[in-house]
């Protein structure tokens, strides 16, 4: 790190420590639970806290058991947040003094906004700065951070001048807005990208389209989120900035939540802030090891809108890695909202990779998206040069992954749309009957 970023690590710090340390005390347990595993005799504690805590100050969870155990409680999403939201959040902090609020972004429906204590933010700022150094970006780096600035999501220029940090609009990702941005971070030595999967893939692409000499950038860490990236486009951004790649499983309700390590797909999970279920697509039952299931995440800290048992629609292979009380968690495989994933004619849940790692290469392929319209009706919508665009080639490299009767039709398009938050979804189901799961 040069001087003024070393000031800023160093400062930062120091700052906490003059307030009590308590950022730092957070950042040594995370770092701790990463090494040793995460004491489950303490997780069961703090489970148990937070649930009485529900109890006796949430209109939600007034009426449950005394000593409930965690699997008594109900299971909610976004939309029970959505339908009663004044019962969720606590007496405690009705005044929400000392509070934030982090909203959603919208991309699969309505947004949703989270209020946050000041515990659960004081973790949240741990856990930033060590997934954030285990992907190689350290406080006081210039960062660029790629979305869809919206009024509520925008920072202070004092906060920007804090977190050395660039708010890079993603609203227009066409060649001359993709140029510009590249301009940007070369002008400005940008050294940590921090975005929206599809966003920096899009970034990418553009890259090898126009043959951009990228060895003049000061980029040393990239960080997808939001987003499960292709290994295809890990690989190749690496390869084009000469850095890591390392998403980061993170959402706005309740933060960062685990990282990739630089060489391999799996997510490596904070079990010292999350307690983790994964539970089978079809019942609240536990997903068998190997087995895709649904994330069910209790938040460990947030007390002002307590988190317990939430369905965020994300899909995952887990495996759990126990010593003793110790425990580590790893998701091998993240699959993405359960209502984009793709299903073979026989009914078995597929990665998106087997379409976004085989199309990544394809010549004359700008941008594509893969739906599902029915138990066996796929449509691929493909934008780019059709002349260059090898059809048979194309349906020869994804057809094995459904099926003999999979009718798969391929539709030309001059662009596809991007979502309000900045996402493009290149997978999609809209088969009634997965729509119901």
């Amino acid at each position: 790190m040069i001087l003024d970023e070393r000031a800023r690590w160093f400062g930062f710090f120091l700052l906490d420590r003059l307030r009590g340390g308590k950022i730092r005390k957070y950042y040594d347990d995370i770092r701790r639970s990463y090494r040793e595993g995460t004491s489950l005799s303490e997780t069961e504690a703090k489970i148990g806290r937070l649930i009485a805590h529900a109890r006796a100050t949430t209109g939600f969870y007034k009426d449950i058991p005394e000593n409930a155990a965690l699997s008594d409680m109900p299971i909610v999403n976004k939309d029970t947040f959505r339908n009663h939201y004044e019962e969720f959040i606590s007496s405690e902090f009705a005044d929400r003094k000392g509070c934030r609020e982090m909203s959603t972004s919208g991309s699969t429906g309505t947004p949703l906004t989270v209020i946050q204590n000041s515990d659960k933010i004081a973790h949240d700022t741990a856990e930033g700065i060590f997934f954030g150094a285990m992907a190689g970006y350290y406080i006081g780096m210039k960062m660029g951070f790629l979305r869809v600035w919206v009024n509520n999501v925008k920072k202070g220029k004092l906060r920007l001048l804090a977190e050395n940090m660039i708010m890079v609009d993603t609203s227009d990702l066409s060649d001359e807005g993709c140029r510009k941005m590249l301009d940007m971070f070369r002008k400005k030595r940008v050294k940590a990208l921090v975005g929206y999967a599809s966003s920096l893939g899009e970034l990418s692409r553009y890259i090898d389209r126009n043959h951009v000499d990228t060895s003049g950038f000061a980029i040393r860490s990239i960080i997808p989120i939001s987003e499960s990236m292709p290994t295809v486009t890990r690989k190749r951004l690496s390869e084009q900035f000469s850095c890591p790649v390392q998403a980061w499983y993170s959402n706005e309700e309740n933060g960062i939540m685990g990282v990739q390590p630089p060489d391999g797909d799996s997510y490596y999970i904070d079990t010292e802030n999350y307690y983790y279920e994964i539970l089978k697509m079809d019942s609240d039952e536990p997903a068998a090891p190997g087995e895709p299931g649904r994330i069910v995440i209790t938040d460990l800290n947030n007390y002002a809108f307590p988190i317990i048992r939430y369905d965020n629609g994300d899909i995952a292979v887990a495996e759990r890695r126990q010593r003793g009380d110790r425990m580590r968690l790893i998701l091998k495989e993240l699959y993405g909202r359960r209502s984009d994933t793709i299903y073979d004619t026989e009914g078995n849940a597929l990665t998106p990779y087997v379409i976004t790692n085989n199309l990544w290469d394809v010549e004359g392929v700008r941008q594509y998206q893969f739906i599902q319209n029915t138990e066996t009706v796929y449509t691929l919508r493909l934008n780019g040069d059709r002349e260059k665009m090898d059809t048979e080639d194309i349906l020869g490299r994804i057809r094995p992954y459904f099926g003999e009767n999979a009718d798969i039709r391929i539709e030309f398009v001059d662009e596809i749309p991007v979502l309000n938050s900045g996402k493009r979804k290149y997978i999609q189901n809209l088969c009634e009957k997965y729509a119901k799961q």
